[in-house]
């Protein structure tokens, strides 16, 4: 029951009103027994910093933050953790006990987390990652926190590519789709596959014995991971991004991880509910 107590968190984008956000956030108060709620709020474009103040006035126990926000949301807040900070980016924010905002970014660490429940590490591994877009910069950054040996970052623009293969530090480079073939784990951090057939690479650069991920979720089993399998190759779809992603997010919050499988299941039947 909501009731006075309720803390509310919430996500600003625009649009927002797609988000599986409130679905994922919901179950997992549900299931850690905690007294909060996860709403939707459309933030318009220019309207960053009237947002982040109606959190403090609002004592809002925290925000995810979606596009087109996340870079606005990193320059107007108080405190940036070391990976927002590296990034120039936020997904989500914190309020401190002192009234100030600290923001971070958990897509990276989310998709790292997600190749782990799957049961594939990244420490010492060649990374082929294609697209150098936030969701790519992201997960740069976290390969090489995490150990990658080598990033390979694949993009038709050189100097994108560049910015992003240079968040991965000494070991992230600027390559060609090439690359792929050589790679332990393929990477499409791009948002081609969504709602449709169209594939990020040629299918013949993928090869057995390869880990493939993607970050679209919608559809789930996207061409490529198709693609992927019938060359032999383990899969991981991009749902499991978005899942750990936000039990991050709740961690930073509260101070508790939540259970990923109550979360999936209710991003399973939000999905299931659209497509009725």
């Amino acid at each position: 029951m909501i009731s006075g107590a309720t803390r509310v968190a919430a996500v600003i984008g625009s649009p927002v009103h797609h988000s599986l956000s409130p679905a994922l956030h919901n179950a997992a108060f549900a299931q850690l027994g905690i007294d909060w709620v996860y709403v939707a709020f459309t933030v318009h474009e220019g309207d960053v910093q009237h947002a982040l103040d109606a959190m403090r006035a609002l004592d809002l126990g925290g925000l995810s933050v979606t596009m087109p926000h996340k870079e606005a949301v990193a320059r107007a807040v108080d405190q940036l953790d070391p990976a927002a900070a590296a990034l120039r980016s936020v997904n989500t924010v914190v309020p401190q006990p002192d009234g100030t905002l600290r923001g971070h970014s958990t897509d990276g660490d989310g998709f790292v987390a997600s190749l782990a429940a799957a049961g594939v590490g990244v420490a010492g591994r060649h990374v082929a990652m294609l697209g150098a877009g936030g969701a790519a910069r992201a997960i740069a950054d976290a390969l090489s926190r995490h150990g990658a040996a080598r990033v390979t970052v694949v993009n038709r623009t050189p100097a994108a590519a560049e910015a992003a293969a240079a968040l991965a530090g000494t070991v992230g480079e600027v390559g060609t789709p090439a690359a792929l073939r050589d790679a332990d784990i393929v990477v499409n951090a791009t948002s081609v596959g969504m709602g449709g057939d169209e594939l990020p690479c040629d299918p013949a650069l993928l090869r057995a014995g390869q880990v493939v991920a993607d970050i679209v979720y919608h559809p789930r089993d996207t061409a490529l991971l198709r693609a992927a399998r019938a060359a032999g190759a383990r899969t991981v779809d991009g749902l499991g991004m978005l899942l750990h992603q936000a039990a991050l997010q709740q961690q930073l919050w509260h101070g508790r991880l939540p259970d990923v499988a109550v979360m999936a299941l209710a991003a399973e039947q939000a999905l299931a509910a659209r497509r009725q």
